[in-house]
């Protein structure tokens, strides 16, 4: 006779093979026959992580850490989720503790407590954590943290040494993010040659194949629809106050302006959070949308409202009455933001698509779900889709929105940062324009800049480069340049 699994072994098979669903089943169960049981807080806790409901698991890690104050696999699953909810000494805490111990998880627990502290810019405490002894120095990941603390001295080895580590047989996550970062050390040599060469190389192995198809068709069904009048897509829930969005590309400065913003008392940034993609899936695989928004069920529309100004709301500072979401699918969204959100406020800033394109073409981006950065020609594509896009749906949509040029606002940060305040109903506040003095951990690829007082080092760039861009690109830069107020 086959010897029954236990619950607790089914979540784990459940979890390990991504049925997120099943295993979250699995500890329901258990808690409708045990309301004590830690399995089962700390099985949702994990569960509904993996799902990215994380409001729900924040409550259920918090009660099996009540049930279980020390258990080191709750801190982890704590620690992350602070991670996420932009907590990060409550993270580096929970990670500090369970490094420090002798269970199986400290070597992960200080693999992530190091990442924490790359991120958030504290190399101090890093430098002096990666001098503990200890099985993680085997992780391979560690030696992409000792490289990290090795350019803080020496530049050209640390890149050197990165750029061995991509040309290892690691997994490809460690080999990506480790060749992008030599990448941005040789950009900053002045080695702009081996950086390009070299970025071309990660894409080449890394990145998943562009079918150009699959970002275009969408976008330009999209205007197509946007085409037909403010009708098509007609809001049927209850208007929305206090929220925000970016609608622009990555790389055109949305972290600066989430960092400035978040300095005003009135708003909270709450990073990509992502609650705009759960909405968007939901939509979609309604069957119903974009096709035919006005099947879609009012029931269903109100649901997905609520669910995602609960987790907003949850992750926003205190004191902050506006939420501010720098979503990368915003600028893709916006008629399912004018449908689920009406009342909500859009800010759109444009950089030079040259400096923008360079800027994403050297930089980590996730290989599936953004592999047009792995070409110059595909990047422009979509920035001109998305230049037409916006200001359409902006208008035909009647959304409330302020339209910013990323060197203007560099060149006057006072005038645009009042002006996005002014769109939103608040006044100004010279805090905002001091985003270098904002504790709150950008976890973007923009984390090392946005520690900076604002500057324009970063207008240009694409001149390093120039070899890269043809005639193709005139039109949209011309259009770009036909914006600028400050030249």
């Amino acid at each position: 006779m086959p010897v029954r699994e236990s619950p607790m072994a089914k979540f784990e098979r459940l979890l390990q093979a991504g049925d997120n669903e099943g295993a979250l089943l699995v500890a329901n169960e258990v808690l409708k026959q045990s309301p004590g049981s830690f399995f089962a807080r700390l099985g949702r806790a994990r569960a509904l992580l993996r799902l990215r409901n994380f409001i729900d698991a924040d409550t259920e890690a918090n009660l099996a850490l009540q049930i279980s104050p020390k258990d080191d696999l709750a801190r982890v699953v704590r620690a992350t989720l602070d991670q996420r909810l932009g907590r990060t000494d409550a993270a580096v805490e929970n990670l500090r503790a369970v490094a420090r111990g002798r269970s199986t998880l400290a070597q992960e627990a200080m693999i992530d407590l190091l990442q924490t502290l790359n991120d958030s810019g504290r190399f101090d405490e890093m430098a002096e954590e990666a001098k503990a002894q200890g099985s993680w120095r085997d992780d391979p990941r560690a030696r992409l943290h000792f490289a990290r603390l090795k350019a803080r001295t020496d530049r050209e080895a640390a890149a050197a040494e990165m750029a061995a580590i991509f040309r290892t047989n690691y997994p490809w996550v460690l080999r990506r993010f480790s060749g992008f970062e030599a990448v941005g050390i040789l950009d900053k040599l002045g080695r702009y040659r081996e950086a390009f060469d070299l970025a071309t190389e990660i894409h080449k192995a890394t990145t998943a194949p562009l079918s150009m198809d699959e970002w275009i068709i969408p976008l330009q069904q999209q205007i197509a629809l946007l085409e037909k009048g403010p009708g098509f897509f007609k809001p049927r829930v209850e208007r929305v106050d206090g929220v925000a969005f970016i609608a622009a590309m990555p790389r055109s400065g949305t972290t600066l302006l989430e960092q400035m913003l978040d300095r005003h008392p009135a708003i909270g940034g709450i990073g990509e959070f992502d609650g705009i993609d759960h909405v968007c899936r939901t939509l979609w695989g309604s069957g119903m949308w974009p096709r035919v928004p006005s099947a879609v069920p009012a029931a269903m529309m109100s649901d997905l409202q609520r669910f995602y100004l609960a987790g907003a709301r949850h992750i926003r500072k205190p004191g902050a009455s506006w939420t501010f979401d720098k979503s990368l699918r915003g600028w893709r969204a916006l008629p399912e933001i004018a449908t689920i959100f009406p009342g909500a406020v859009c800010i759109n800033v444009e950089r030079d698509p040259r400096d923008m394109a360079t800027s994403i073409f050297l930089s980590y981006f996730n290989p599936t779900s953004f592999e047009w950065t792995s070409s110059f020609a595909a990047i422009r594509q979509i920035a001109e889709l998305q230049r037409r896009l916006v200001p359409l749906a902006f208008e035909t949509l009647g959304i409330a929105n302020e339209r910013i040029v990323y060197e203007d606002l560099v060149e006057d940060p006072a005038l645009y940062a009042e002006r996005c305040l002014k769109v939103m109903g608040l006044a100004m506040d010279d805090r905002v324009l001091r985003p270098e003095e904002n504790t709150k951990t950008a976890a973007t690829l923009s984390h090392a800049q946005v520690r900076q007082p604002i500057n324009k080092k970063s207008i240009g760039r694409w001149k390093n480069y120039e070899w890269a861009f043809d005639a193709s690109w005139d039109k949209v830069v011309g259009d770009h340049e036909a914006r600028r107020k400050f030249r």
